[in-house]
């Protein structure tokens, strides 16, 4: 990644954030020295991670969006146009302040009379939020190395599935497979004790690490989210399908042996 030019430096009240001009992938996002997105690949992260919990409920009306503060996932929850209520819970107020600015195709949907912004720790909205408040919520973090770290907890994973419906879908950042294993094995045990369902997806994300990510997948009532339970929203998908959903879901044979996941022939 060859950096043309810095456009933007500051330390914020919790981490470095950067915002550079590249030779090939458009403008990028740095936050503590990790990449986070560039314009030329953000969609595969930001599409995937939204539209498979969205489209894995029936009828998605109320969203809490925790992290996400550059407006990506936002951008594809309000495609959606039978939700009613956005919530989005950033706890750096630099991140969508310098997002709006260098990112406006990401950042298209903060003026959306829908969406709620609140500036605060997620932990704590989560932990004070109503039984059932929620149906989906997506969870799009940085590492748990600084201010995300309580995100990757099972405390935070039964908070969630309380503020969730009946039916409620969450969807989570899960970290690199060929890395972070030890991070998603116990998260995968821990959440199968208490959701219907438990499960990664992949995601190719070629500026992240390993160029890969995984989506955390977690139902409430469906034994699987593998496939798209209503036909997906008309609109400008440039990566997510409805192929790419249940495409998604099928992990190399050492992940599925690693994560105790069935094997089909």
């Amino acid at each position: 990644m060859e950096v043309k030019e810095v456009l933007h430096e500051e330390r914020t009240k919790y981490q470095d954030l950067m915002v550079f001009e590249s030779t090939h992938w458009g403008k990028v996002l740095v936050l503590d020295g990790v990449m986070q997105l560039s314009e030329r690949d953000e969609m595969s992260y930001q599409e995937m991670l939204a539209q498979i919990p969205l489209h894995s409920h029936q009828d998605p009306k109320r969203v809490l969006i925790v992290g996400g503060g550059d407006g990506g996932i936002m951008r594809e929850v309000c495609k959606h146009p039978g939700v009613q209520e956005v919530v989005q819970v950033e706890i750096d107020e630099a991140v969508p302040r310098v997002c709006k600015r260098f990112f406006p195709t990401l950042a298209t949907s903060f003026d959306d009379p829908r969406v709620t912004l609140k500036i605060e720790d997620a932990v704590k909205y989560i932990e004070g939020c109503e039984d059932g408040r929620f149906d989906v919520l997506i969870v799009d973090s940085s590492d748990p190395d600084g201010p995300a770290e309580k995100l990757f907890s099972a405390e935070f994973y039964a908070q969630a599935h309380r503020i969730l419906t009946e039916d409620g879908v969450m969807a989570a950042q899960g970290e690199c497979y060929w890395i972070h294993q030890h991070l998603m094995v116990p998260l995968l045990e821990q959440s199968r004790k208490l959701w219907s369902s438990a499960e990664y997806a992949t995601i190719n994300v070629p500026v992240y690490v390993c160029g890969q990510i995984c989506a955390f997948v977690l139902s409430k009532s469906r034994q699987t989210c593998t496939k798209p339970i209503r036909p997906v929203i008309k609109t400008d998908m440039k990566y997510y399908s409805a192929r790419m959903h249940e495409a998604s879901f099928v992990l190399p044979v050492f992940i599925e042996q690693k994560l105790g996941l069935s094997q089909d022939s």
